[in-house]
């Protein structure tokens, strides 16, 4: 399930009664909640990884959820996180950052992972440019949609 056919159910549920909604399918599981005019969204790959104290070697898993479409702020463009969890800036303890201030990104490279419900999910680039800012400490909880990089498009 891509990222616009998820923004579209949220505004399906936002419009109707209906109080949860969950979908599966071969790429992954969603599920919306409605609370009180607030939705809610999680999002998990349906291929699970080895529960290991380490996040997933960059290069060995299969691209996760691409990061929420990127906002323009000024000249720079956001990085949003597309899922809640935590945020990880190394694929291990002993691995080198993904992003760091300074650091070129183009489409498809790996910024960050993002653990859901023991999931690590590696969060990709989809912009040209060089990281400004990172927004979020390493190991910390994120939101959907919370703002992650400040990129300098190229």
């Amino acid at each position: 399930m891509d990222l616009k056919q998820i923004h579209d159910l949220i505004k399906v549920v936002n419009k109707s009664n209906i109080g949860e909604i969950s979908i599966e399918d071969k790429d992954g599981k969603v599920t919306i909640k409605q609370k009180e005019d607030k939705i809610t969204m999680t999002s998990a790959p349906a291929q699970m990884y080895a529960a290991a104290p380490a996040p997933v070697a960059v290069g060995s898993a299969p691209a996760a959820p691409v990061a929420a479409a990127p906002a323009v702020v000024d000249n720079l463009i956001t990085i949003k996180s597309p899922m809640i969890g935590t945020f990880y800036r190394r694929a291990s303890p002993d691995k080198p950052l993904l992003a760091e201030e300074g650091m070129e990104v183009s489409p498809g490279k790996v910024v960050c992972i993002i653990e859901a419900m023991k999931l690590f999910n590696e969060i990709e680039s989809e912009v040209k440019g060089t990281i400004v800012k990172v927004l979020v400490e390493d190991a910390s909880p994120v939101e959907f949609d919370q703002p992650l990089f400040l990129v300098q498009p190229a």
